[in-house]
């Protein structure tokens, strides 16, 4: 019993933190539900594993066969953004650094360690002191005002139809036989709800309207 006590305070002492750090962190600044659920389920499970392979025998070869499926596994959707990465990374760490008791020498440490990594990503999210700037992919039909001495133009033309604070323009790609360009606008990311889930990154600005049709 005193056993099953152990595995269930340290269980859901780990549980609690990847609960806080993707209902109260993650959640509440992306509002994008698509990986809570993967969020949680890694978490849950990277920790039951590890807690099992270190309480009962099993081959070397068994334990590293293991990992290297998390290490190949790969989801059949589209490629997972850098922020969700980070947070799958960690979300990942957090059952390996809480198999650990806390009821043990280290308990302690284990505590500060794991309110740590909540403090910090609470920190990041909330911008405190950092200042982020985020991009997306326009493609645009004034091709005439890419001339270098119509940028003004470009930019107040963009700034008007975008409603955002463009703070400076990559040219890419111009198509003439389209009388398209490819461009990449820069700006301060301070409404991230509406788009920095935008998805797929790549917008066209319409002729007839002053908005942003996602494609």
């Amino acid at each position: 019993m005193t056993d099953l006590g152990n595995f269930l305070l340290n269980f859901g002492f780990n549980f609690l933190v990847a609960l806080l750090l993707v209902r109260f962190i993650y959640y509440p600044y992306t509002r994008n539900k698509s990986y809570v659920f993967t969020f949680l389920a890694f978490n849950t499970v990277i920790y039951f594993v590890l807690i099992f392979m270190s309480s009962i025998e099993i081959g070397i070869g068994t334990g590293f066969g293991l990992f290297a499926v998390f290490t190949i596994l790969r989801y059949r959707t589209d490629p997972i953004p850098i922020r969700e990465m980070t947070y799958l990374f960690i979300i990942a760490a957090l059952p390996i650094m809480n198999s650990a008791s806390i009821t043990g020498d280290t308990g302690l440490e284990l505590i500060t360690a794991n309110l740590s990594i909540l403090a910090i990503m609470l920190v990041l999210e909330h911008e405190w002191g950092f200042h982020y700037e985020a991009s997306k992919r326009v493609v645009y039909e004034k091709i005439e005002l890419i001339q270098p001495n119509r940028q003004a133009e470009l930019l107040a033309d963009l700034q008007a139809r975008t409603g955002l604070k463009i703070k400076r323009i990559v040219i890419g790609k111009v198509d003439f036989l389209r009388d398209t360009a490819s461009l990449k606008v820069y700006y301060d990311d301070t409404i991230r709800e509406s788009w920095h889930n935008a998805e797929p990154e790549l917008m066209t600005v319409s002729k007839d309207s002053a908005r942003l049709d996602e494609r």
